[in-house]
């Protein structure tokens, strides 16, 4: 193998299996409780969100607010496919991220001609109506008081923090190939000029729908995960405020950047349970956080900055060299 591709992938790879293992084998051990392992899977999932909404909103460059109905969408169609149609839990989650790809395609096409405040009316307005058929699809899927669903991965806490990591490390590496890929160039194209990217010969509602669709199917795998671990999924989780939730990461992290989106989801959620001992006073975080970011740093966080190992290994050790030559005692010249 190359030794410079060698270069380029070691470090990341490693660095992935690391976050993947290292964590599982400290809660085998019973180093990491139960509680927090939990809280990282909820980090995990989060994070998986956050990627749904950046790709339709810092990527493509479009306004939805109804990332929480395909949510939803791809979680019912996990219980459906699993429990009714007996299919393994694997398929039954490729299926239902696929159903709810469908559902992206069958919403966008008729909206994303649309722009700005009307896209994100129109997906609002989609979020509450697939509440609203949840809520009375009783038979189907258990009306207001939610349906339940037992897997391995609620019931065992370990694997379900190292399988849920990995998929989302495969949903970033993914994503980040595709960004940098022919037609994610295309959608960033169209994200900064659509006439300009138009009278280049780029189909602008060609790839708008191209990233309408990969963010509704993500958001399906992030349902799909969601009542996997939780074991319970109701109408509610496709309300307007949990898409809010997960805009959130997104404009605290920093539109269009996939490292920023994935911090404030790490971060923003392992402190809201930190400050559970303040009880219903921790709500006021959230909205506190976001007021000061957007005055001071209306870019998010990173804005739209990535962390890369090409640059962050040769600054490493720059910064070593640096403290190296600062520690060393420098000889007066001799006097003549």
């Amino acid at each position: 193998m190359n030794k410079k591709i060698l270069k380029s992938y070691l470090p990341p790879f490693i660095t992935a299996v690391v976050l993947t293992v290292v964590p599982f084998l400290l809660n085998m051990a019973g180093i990491l409780d139960d509680y927090t392992a939990q809280i990282f899977c909820m980090c995990a999932l989060n994070s998986i969100m956050a990627l749904s909404v950046n790709m339709i909103c810092g990527i493509t460059g479009q306004l939805s607010l109804g990332q929480a109905g395909f949510m939803a969408i791809g979680a019912y169609a996990t219980i459906l496919l699993n429990q009714m149609c007996g299919l393994p839990l694997v398929v039954a989650i490729i299926i239902a991220a696929l159903i709810t790809a469908f559902f992206g395609f069958l919403i966008g096409f008729p909206t994303l001609k649309l722009e700005g405040d009307y896209l994100a009316i129109v997906t609002l307005g989609f979020g509450e109506i697939i509440r609203i058929i949840l809520v009375n699809l009783k038979d189907i899927t258990g009306g207001p008081n939610g349906k339940q669903f037992n897997t391995f991965l609620t019931f065992f806490t370990g694997p379900a923090f190292l399988e849920i990591t990995a998929v989302l490390i495969l949903i970033i590496v993914l994503v980040q190939n595709f960004i940098r890929s022919s037609y994610g160039r295309a959608i960033l194209a169209v994200r900064e000029d659509e006439v300009a990217a138009n009278a280049n010969g780029i189909s602008v509602f060609r790839y708008k729908m191209i990233g309408f669709v990969i963010a509704s199917f993500i958001a399906g795998i992030g349902g799909a995960l969601y009542v996997c671990r939780i074991g319970f999924i109701k109408p509610d989780q496709a309300s307007f405020a949990k898409s809010i939730d997960y805009l959130i990461f997104v404009v605290l992290g920093g539109m269009g950047s996939t490292t920023g989106c994935i911090l404030a989801s790490y971060v923003l959620t392992g402190l809201q349970e930190f400050l559970r001992f303040l009880q219903d006073y921790r709500l006021l975080f959230y909205p506190v956080v976001l007021i000061i970011v957007m005055i001071f740093r209306p870019q998010g966080l990173l804005g739209t900055k990535e962390f890369s190992f090409k640059t962050f290994v040769p600054n490493c050790k720059a910064l070593i060299e640096f403290f190296k030559n600062k520690n060393k005692k420098i000889d007066p010249p001799e006097a003549k």
